[in-house]
């Protein structure tokens, strides 16, 4: 087809969820900036760059630059295995231990200075939120911000994120009959213990993050957010969670909700997963900016499924509940948090 044979017409969601019920949600960012614009950032690493404070320093981005990775993972557990080796020898130096901590704060202020403050979301955006991804069997999100996991902790539906009592990831209990929600990139609330296997922070704090503020040395964060898709895979591949979050994809069954979601060159990885899947439909949501834009996005859509016999339904994000524009927050509501609360000090919390 020629760009010009794609038409700009949209369905609207409730119409095509009758006709086209889908049994599975990917869940990308542009669901994120639905609520919070601020979420438009390129790149986390180069956000730990520009921070106010504390930003990695050239020393760290020399470590980044040596392990050929943007990603702040293999970097904090590189530096705990050699923690470990020169606790074995008996060396002496502090340098990586210094290292981690230095990371670790230039990545935690980094996702402060990004991230929707928890005191900005209202009950009724998280209930909405919460009820529209309890409609599919499983939700696979890409996205490692917490609106998720805030509309699964303090919605109303039952979820099943498949973590254990002991908020561990156990591989033997993955059966669920309430909607699972499967982290194919990680989580903010998500830390790889020594041995490659998942965890999930505990807090008391409603939150949460309280918890992944603390610089502990033992909680390497769990999420993939920069790189090439083969960089990506490496460390999917290295975690057990992780692994089987994307083999979930790969053997979801039933049509497929995309939301929010542009499949791009860095996400490959997912798109295979998709095409290995191979649904009979994908119901890809496109914002109506213009006609040229419509027929744009349907076009790159089109041409990632081409001759993989799986029909293609293209909707209008904005009638998905996920893009209501109720849910958005403006971001001039944090200056105003800020200044009844005597000034900006930074903590945006």
């Amino acid at each position: 087809m020629e760009f010009t044979d794609f038409d700009a017409e949209l369905a609207d969601w409730n119409q095509l969820q009758t006709t086209h019920p889908c049994s599975g949600l990917l869940l990308g960012n542009g669901a994120s900036l639905a609520v919070w614009k601020n979420f438009a950032y390129d790149s986390l690493f180069e956000l730990a760059q520009t921070t106010r404070n504390k930003p990695l320093s050239p020393t760290e981005l020399a470590l980044f630059k040596s392990m050929e990775t943007e990603n702040f993972e293999p970097v904090l557990t590189g530096l705990k295995i050699a923690m470990r080796v020169n606790a074995a020898l008996t060396i002496s130096s502090s340098s990586p231990r210094n290292r981690y901590f230095a990371i670790k704060e230039a990545l935690i202020h980094g996702i402060r200075s990004a991230h929707i403050p928890w005191r900005l979301m209202e009950p009724s955006s998280i209930a909405h939120v919460s009820k529209a991804l309890s409609q599919y069997a499983t939700v696979y999100s890409t996205n490692y911000d917490l609106l998720a996991y805030w509309a699964v902790m303090h919605g109303a539906q039952p979820f099943d994120d498949l973590f254990d009592d002991d908020a561990e990831f156990n591989l033997h209990r993955t059966d669920s009959h309430a909607t699972r929600i499967l982290y194919l990139h990680g989580g903010m609330h998500l830390v790889k213990n020594f041995d490659g296997t998942a965890r999930k922070l505990q807090s008391s704090e409603s939150t949460l993050m309280g918890s992944f503020a603390v610089n502990a040395l033992d909680d390497v964060p769990l999420f993939v957010c920069e790189g090439r898709s083969e960089d990506k895979m490496k460390i999917i591949r290295g975690s057990d969670y992780l692994s089987f979050c994307h083999a979930q994809l790969a053997q979801h069954q039933g049509a497929l909700c995309v939301f929010g979601h542009g499949l791009g060159k860095q996400d490959r990885h997912i798109l295979n997963a998709v095409l290995q899947a191979r649904p009979k439909t994908l119901a890809i949501s496109v914002l109506p900016r213009s006609e040229a834009f419509i027929q744009h996005r349907k076009r790159h859509y089109s041409t990632l499924f081409e001759g993989q016999n799986i029909e293609l339904k293209f909707f209008d994000a904005t009638t998905h509940p996920l893009g209501s524009s109720e849910l958005s927050v403006p971001v001039a509501r944090l200056k105003e948090v800020r200044q009844k609360k005597g000034g900006d000090t930074g903590q945006v919390f």
